[in-house]
């Protein structure tokens, strides 16, 4: 008989910024749960005996582990005790591998907070068979990148076909409006990637495709840019502007499509964009944040402005303060058509930043339907993405214990 496992999650990075911000919720929340027991792992044991410490006399249960991500005897010993695996510690490119492959290896479950796609493809193409044959449920992107974009994809098409029998072969994904600030690990993460896809022309080429997620990258040239340019959408009658979440959002839908068997559609396409408003001032709010993202990529690429901007900007480990966390908010809308013309929106909200405070909140109830609501029998090992492996029992819980919201809007058509 197999010895039951100790605990439902261990927090990897939990010294990290988004990984307090998780071990906070997690307290604050775990009675919305029964009977889960979880723990938390770092580098340092001064550390965690300080963010224990920081986390007040509830804590003070929790188990610590010391473990360098990079060691792989440690995390070997890890995942012997743990259902999930809930790792927080990024730049994924530099310091990911060995745990998913451990994970894969030992059939141990593993969800992140990865926002690089070059990392997710070839996580995939290296250890999806072993996850497979061990029984392994990875599930990448489970933050705002990417579950309210593929959980609110998912939830438009369940309506389409409760409506009309049919899925929507067109989404479009709208950001109305957002508010939240930053922390110093995504910038890192960003930096790496630029890096990476300087030094590599295939790496550079595959940031272009929006299949490079799924397993037949066919049909590239018929779909949208995942970088869409400034345009006016005719059906929200305002400009809108690349939205950079677009690089991970998209392929990851498009894999969701690809591993449901096509249920969105063979030829399903989707793209995103920021809203800026109608006529001239929107017109100028969209070349303005174009031509500001296009010049951060500039600066981030050419070492001494990047030298410059890493001065000024957040740390690894800084981000914004809790009460910049509990003002944040974003405000999605989801467009899409059927083949036979039937359309619909749907609108997905968060009450907090989505970066930090919300993603916290979304990662941990990820982890916790993972750990609870998937037993081996409904969701076999492999590579997962949110929608495709949690589905309706995810935004149920994102709704319930998390502050988003999944609501159709009235634009029936």
């Amino acid at each position: 008989m197999t010895k039951p496992l100790q605990y439902d999650l261990i927090i990897l990075g939990a010294t990290g910024f988004v990984g307090g911000i998780v071990c906070r919720y997690l307290l604050s929340h775990w009675e919305t749960a029964t009977g889960e027991n979880w723990a938390i792992a770092g580098r340092s044991q001064a550390k965690l005996d300080h963010l224990v410490q920081s986390l007040g006399p509830q804590a003070a249960h929790l188990t610590t582990f010391v473990v360098d991500v990079e060691d792989e005897a440690a995390v070997i010993t890890l995942c012997s005790q743990t259902k999930v695996v809930v790792s927080t510690v990024g730049p994924y490119a530099l310091y990911g591998e060995t745990l998913v492959r451990v994970c894969a290896t030992t059939g141990t479950d593993y969800c992140d907070l990865t926002g690089e796609v070059q990392w997710v493809q070839q996580m995939i193409q290296k250890y999806e068979a072993i996850a497979q044959q061990s029984g392994a449920r990875i599930v990448h992107c489970c933050g705002f990148d990417s579950i309210p974009s593929d959980l609110g994809v998912y939830y438009l098409q369940r309506q389409s076909q409760r409506r009309w029998g049919e899925p929507c072969i067109r989404v479009k994904m709208r950001v109305k409006t957002v508010q939240g600030g930053i922390s110093g690990g995504t910038i890192a993460s960003g930096i790496n990637l630029i890096q990476e896809a300087i030094a590599d022309p295939a790496t550079r080429q595959a940031l272009r495709n929006p299949y490079i997620l799924c397993f037949k990258p066919n049909n590239e040239s018929d779909h949208p840019p995942t970088l869409i340019p400034v345009q006016n959408d005719s059906f929200f009658d305002e400009w809108i502007t690349p939205f950079v979440m677009a690089g991970i959002n998209t392929p990851i839908v498009l894999r969701s499509n690809a591993l449901q068997n096509g249920a969105y559609g063979e030829s399903f396409q989707y793209d995103e964009g920021i809203l800026t408003g109608p006529g001239i001032a929107g017109w100028l709010g969209a070349q303005g944040m174009k031509w500001t993202l296009d010049l951060m990529a500039l600066a981030l690429a050419i070492a001494p402005s990047r030298w410059l901007l890493t001065q000024v900007l957040p740390q690894p480990g800084e981000g914004p303060t809790e009460a910049e966390q509990q003002q944040g908010f974003y405000d999605l809308r989801f467009w899409g058509q059927t083949a036979s013309g039937h359309s619909l929106m749907v609108k997905v909200t968060g009450d907090q930043d989505p970066g930090y405070g919300s993603t916290a909140k979304i990662l941990a109830q990820a982890a916790l339907c993972l750990a609870k609501d998937k037993p081996q029998s409904s969701l076999q090992g492999g590579f997962w993405t949110p929608a495709s492996s949690f589905g309706q029992d995810l935004i149920q819980r994102l709704v319930d214990h998390a502050g988003l919201t999944f609501t159709e809007e009235n634009c029936f058509k």
